[in-house]
């Protein structure tokens, strides 16, 4: 008897053992969110959670819970089961992890899920240091920053549904919380578009609106757009300014960018679709302020390519007003010339400055620009026309600007006309030889009539003779 129980005991423990092996052999179950697993509030989700055939039971924990969350059956004995929320809440969101049962046992545990629900806070700024314009297998660092006392950032790529990154808070400046992104490298292959989020520690998967998105730029190498200004490259503060990108080889997606500035950067880039059946877009920037001046360029691109043109030309965008200052203009020799003289239009203060600017009324092309000299107590410019035609008549403004900023600039001098008259009389000698043709015509006629006239009033007077 003894001998007996002894037996069975050790059958026992040796069947534990191997059930305990068997449930460490099985497959670890797959855990992930759809659409994804950064949710906007009111949002919903399903999350599934993956095993093998034969699965008996799916189990799904969230970090925190003491008690079972939820369990759920496979469907038609399938590998998976899905969970739903239908909307989502700052209750919901945590971190996620899954296991199944089968004959053998339970499976070990899923990696962790993070899901975040967003649309708590106010959204934060995300843009790309040095530039959003990135050239093909380079890397950029995206910054996610706010005024808002964040401990945390996230970044997410559209496209990928999971959390691209997070990062903890840094204080950069007093009342400005950011984090840094390494990204890259960056091929022109994909579409490289990102928002970021702001958390806090005490409840770090619930985030705050999403920032304004950012799609970084890999340019090519060809079909180039123009870019433009409606308004002219000079604008004055509290104006709405319009730049206008077109494209000549028909691009139905467009980008604008603006290159860095004495350390700062643009915060992001903009991205548009024209309407249909045009190739060109108008990125409307608002009322004008001292952020609107620098140097712009556009791209463009085909909707279904993540692939760029080469950048347009750069365009110049300057701020008037913004230095408290009005230059004066002058013309030598006179405001009315003639083709062919020498014009000298000279732009000068008291105050100074470093540039001055020359701007034709109604011209498409950018200002005229000469550094200053500082003669007779006085900062000035001349700005020669040799010689002059008639294209140089016209009206002139000139501007005063600094080397600190040289995007922002004065008050404008006041408007100076200049007429630019036709050196050479017209030259009336074709229509002269037709009127002096036309004239000995006329008395050619006029003696042929004569002529006749005398023949028939001759032959009358013989014949009242006979």
């Amino acid at each position: 008897m003894t001998a007996f129980l002894t037996a069975l005991i050790c059958l026992w423990l040796s069947m534990g053992l191997r059930t305990q092996v068997q449930a460490g052999t099985l497959p670890k179950p797959t855990l992930w969110a759809e659409p994804g697993s950064v949710i906007p509030a009111g949002s919903p989700v399903n999350i599934t959670c993956q095993g093998t055939l034969g699965a008996e039971e799916y189990r799904l924990d969230k970090e925190g819970n003491t008690s079972l969350w939820k369990t759920q059956k496979p469907r038609n004995f399938g590998d998976k089961a899905t969970f739903s929320i239908t909307e989502m809440t700052d209750h919901d969101a945590g971190i996620y992890y899954c296991r199944y049962q089968s004959p053998s046992g339970w499976s070990q545990y899923s990696n962790t899920l993070e899901l975040v629900v967003t649309g708590v806070y106010t959204k934060p700024i995300l843009s790309a240091l040095p530039s959003p314009v990135v050239t093909s297998g380079g890397n950029v660092t995206l910054l996610c920053g706010s005024g808002q006392r964040f401990d945390r950032f996230i970044l997410t790529k559209e496209g990928e549904q999971r959390l691209l990154g997070t990062e903890v808070s840094r204080r950069h400046f007093i009342r400005r919380y950011q984090a840094l992104f390494p990204v890259g490298p960056v091929t022109p292959s994909y579409r490289w578009t990102f928002r970021c989020y702001g958390c806090y520690s005490y409840r770090p998967q619930v985030c705050s609106q999403p920032s304004d998105t950012l799609e970084l730029l890999v340019p090519g190498v060809s079909g180039k757009p123009s870019l433009l200004a409606q308004q002219g490259p000079i604008v004055a503060a509290g104006q709405n300014l319009t730049l206008q990108c077109r494209s000549d080889v028909g691009h139905d997606r467009f980008a604008l960018s603006k290159e860095k500035e004495q350390g700062k950067y643009l915060y992001q880039s903009l991205v548009l679709q024209p309407q249909a059946g045009l190739s060109q877009v108008d990125f409307h920037l608002d009322t004008v302020g001292t952020s609107h001046g620098g140097r712009y360029r556009c791209y463009s691109g085909h909707n279904v390519s993540s692939k760029w043109s080469a950048p347009s030309d750069p365009l110049d965008i300057l701020v008037a007003g913004q230095i408290s200052d009005r230059p004066s203009l002058s013309v030598q020799p006179n405001t009315t010339v003639t083709s062919g003289e020498n014009v000298t239009l000279l732009c000068q203060s008291q105050n100074q400055s470093h540039t001055f600017l020359l701007s034709k009324e109604g011209a498409a092309d950018p200002p005229l620009r000469l550094s200053s000299k500082h003669r007779a107590q006085r900062y000035q410019a001349e700005f020669s026309m040799s010689p002059v035609t008639p294209a140089h008549g016209g009206t002139y403004k000139c501007y005063g600007s600094l080397s600190t900023s040289p995007y922002l600039l004065s008050y404008p001098s006041e408007p100076l006309a200049l007429l630019v008259s036709d050196s050479h009389p017209p030259d009336y000698t074709v229509e002269n030889l037709i009127r002096l043709g036309m004239a000995g015509l006329i008395l050619v006629v006029l003696g042929v009539l004569l002529f006749q006239a005398q023949s028939s009033q001759t032959r009358t007077h013989s014949e009242a003779g006979m």
